[in-house]
């Protein structure tokens, strides 16, 4: 049984105990275990049992038992997947729209990673157990072009390259509304959500650094096409950007653009480009605009 122990400082006070707990160690354990132990009276604040709604102060005691849970493995599964590059390093796939990248929320199959495992075999394990091979991500119903590492060499260099924003990606992206400028940078920060804890929001005061880089491709009755270039690599970054400006990307339920146009939001990661870890090689692939976005813009060829 694993333990752990906090002690609330006053930049946390206030927050709803759940919330708190989440942020500490939700990257194990979800929002809803959470709330069950809570209730279960796995959870003590100064030596009690309270509810999940509790708003924590400064300098509460908080314990926290984590129950064992049963291992859960990944089954690689046999799941058609559209490979636009692979050699022994790494691949990159063209994901479709619907698919989680990894195992999350409870869901542990039809994601892309149980398909790689069928088709790879074997993948870098930096990220973890649930992330083999996984060196970004794309949301669920983003579209578009990954990268995947062999090995677990191959993923440092990755991640370096991304770190250094030195890899190059280009999404499509159709937003709400006719956007007035031709182009523009917005830089700034992005954090979660203050209340709304699956969002991400523009934090200016705890967020961390986020461009974006757009460039309009045509203006519709409505709606814009857009060319986007993310800087940095934020959850949910060209989705909270465009919002922010007003914009949010068509689609988008959660950032307030649902439409009867599409199913889900119009995003496709188009392009991107690397250098090999092994060769030293500059590489760029191109994907082609699924069906749903392509139907949108009819007259328009990327």
């Amino acid at each position: 049984m694993d333990r752990y122990a906090f002690e609330v400082s006053s930049k946390d006070k206030r927050t709803r105990l759940d919330i708190y707990l989440h942020e500490k160690i939700g990257s194990e354990i979800s929002r809803k275990t959470i709330q069950d132990m809570i209730k279960e009276g796995r959870v003590m604040v100064n030596g009690m049992s309270v509810k999940c709604h509790y708003r924590i102060k400064n300098s509460d005691s908080i314990s926290v038992e984590v129950p064992e849970t049963e291992e859960i493995g990944l089954k690689p599964e046999d799941i058609s997947l559209e490979i636009v590059f692979e050699d022994d390093c790494l691949l990159v796939v063209n994901k479709p729209p619907g698919m989680l990248v990894h195992p999350a929320g409870g869901i542990y199959s039809g994601t892309l990673v149980n398909a790689l495992l069928a088709h790879a075999g074997v993948l870098s394990g930096v990220g973890g157990k649930f992330k083999p091979g996984i060196v970004h991500r794309l949301d669920r119903d983003t579209s578009g072009l990954l990268l995947v590492a062999k090995s677990d060499p191959v993923h440092l260099d990755l991640a370096g390259q991304f770190s250094r924003h030195s890899i190059y990606r280009r999404y499509i992206a159709v937003v709400k509304g006719v956007v007035e400028l031709d182009e523009g940078e917005i830089d700034l920060p992005i954090g979660r959500h203050p209340y709304e804890r699956t969002r991400m929001a523009v934090n200016l005061g705890r967020g961390r650094e986020a461009k974006t880089v757009y460039r309009v491709l045509k203006r519709y009755e409505g709606f814009t096409l857009l060319e986007v270039y993310p800087r940095t690599g934020r959850t949910h970054q060209i989705r909270v950007h465009m919002a922010y400006m007003g914009h949010p990307v068509l689609g988008d339920p959660v950032y307030g653009a649902k439409s009867n146009l599409i199913g889900r939001q119009a995003m496709h990661a188009l392009e991107i480009g690397f250098r090999h870890p092994l060769t030293g090689e500059q590489l760029r692939f191109l994907s082609s605009l699924p069906v749903d976005i392509q139907g949108l813009i009819p007259d328009y060829i990327i």
